[in-house]
């Protein structure tokens, strides 16, 4: 009974631990993606379309990660409750 306590208690932390620090990168990419296109928008108002359309798929491009991280940590909490 311990075995599997242990075990499913280590699947919990991973997923947490996985969801975390896959997130962390992310956000802080993000986060210096809008803040570069923010500047380089108000430096050169007549490309702010360029720059948005650029911006925006890089942001998705980024989210992607962060949902890997996301279906990683589903999964090790399938696998904790699945036995």
């Amino acid at each position: 009974m311990d075995g599997v306590f242990y075990a499913k208690a280590a699947a919990c932390i991973g997923a947490a631990l996985a969801v975390g620090l896959g997130v962390l990168g992310p956000s802080l990419g993000q986060g210096g993606i809008g803040m570069r296109a923010c500047e380089y928008a108000g430096r050169y108002p007549e490309s702010a379309g360029q720059i948005s359309k650029m911006m925006l798929v890089s942001m998705g491009m980024i989210e992607s990660s962060s949902l890997w991280a996301l279906i990683t940590s589903l999964g090790l909490m399938y696998l904790a409750y699945s036995f």
